[in-house]
């Protein structure tokens, strides 16, 4: 059974080389980029079975083009910032000589400001992110998308290795495009923001990750990470009320 490695990029190109690097025991990498201006492609280009330049057709569209691009009988779904250990490659490897399950859950062992952050919620994290083509798609989600299958799964034991925020200037480039993107989902979806929203919610987040999931015992990052996680839940209902207020003005 051959197996794809699908990747899509933009400016990756202090990621890439190492992500690359470790599949390069797949039987394809099917790596789709929205407009790299930087050396992503020359990068790429060394590894990458095959390189599609597209425009940007969110996070889903652009998936399901590295998806249906893909010949593999099984897809390993992977981000720029994510790298197989030796360990999980071998599972891979295994499992995919096997029959009987359609997708496979892996954890990812996020490194957020250079330490491993085994708590606030974030460890293990399970998401589908190796399984059978035949039938597979992406969700329509406009941000946190995931892979629909049908059939039975399973989870592997190793993690995966994600180097979520390498700098704080990275961490908040990601946080206004992200919460812009779940407050027009929620937007979408006509749900009307209410002041618990914007008091409740940001409060709440910070209690469950730093102290109902431990994330007090991330050291600072973790710290961090549970101040910046409940300033995200704030700035994504404040951006909701803004464009709901926007909305009024057209009618």
């Amino acid at each position: 059974m051959s197996l794809s490695i699908i990747i899509i990029t933009k400016n990756e190109e202090a990621q890439i080389k190492d992500c690359l690097e470790s599949v390069r025991f797949a039987d394809e990498i099917i790596l789709v980029d929205s407009g790299s201006t930087d050396k992503t492609l020359s990068i790429a280009r060394a590894y990458a079975t095959r390189i599609i330049e597209t425009d940007w057709k969110g996070y889903s569209g652009t998936k399901m083009i590295a998806l249906e691009a893909a010949t593999g009988d099984w897809i390993l779904w992977l981000d720029a910032d994510e790298r197989v250990q030796p360990s999980l490659q071998e599972e891979i490897q295994e499992v995919t000589k096997t029959g009987g399950v359609t997708g496979y859950y892996i954890a990812r062992k996020a490194i957020f400001l250079g330490r491993w952050i085994k708590h606030c919620g974030w460890y293990p994290g399970y998401v589908i992110r190796l399984f059978k083509k035949e039938g597979a798609r992406f969700s329509e989600n406009l941000v946190h998308e995931s892979v629909y299958i049908d059939g039975p799964t399973a989870h592997l034991k190793s993690p995966l290795i994600h180097y979520t925020d390498t700098s704080l200037d990275h961490y908040f480039i990601k946080f206004n495009k992200y919460t812009t993107l779940a407050a027009r989902e929620l937007f979408q979806s006509n749900y009307s923001c209410h002041l618990t929203d914007l008091i409740g919610r940001p409060i709440y987040s910070f209690i469950k990750m730093y102290i109902i999931k431990r994330g007090f015992l991330d050291g600072v990052q973790g710290l961090i990470l549970c101040v910046l996680s409940a300033c995200y839940v704030f700035t994504k209902y404040a951006k909701l009320w803004h464009y709901r207020e926007q909305n009024k003005t057209k009618e």
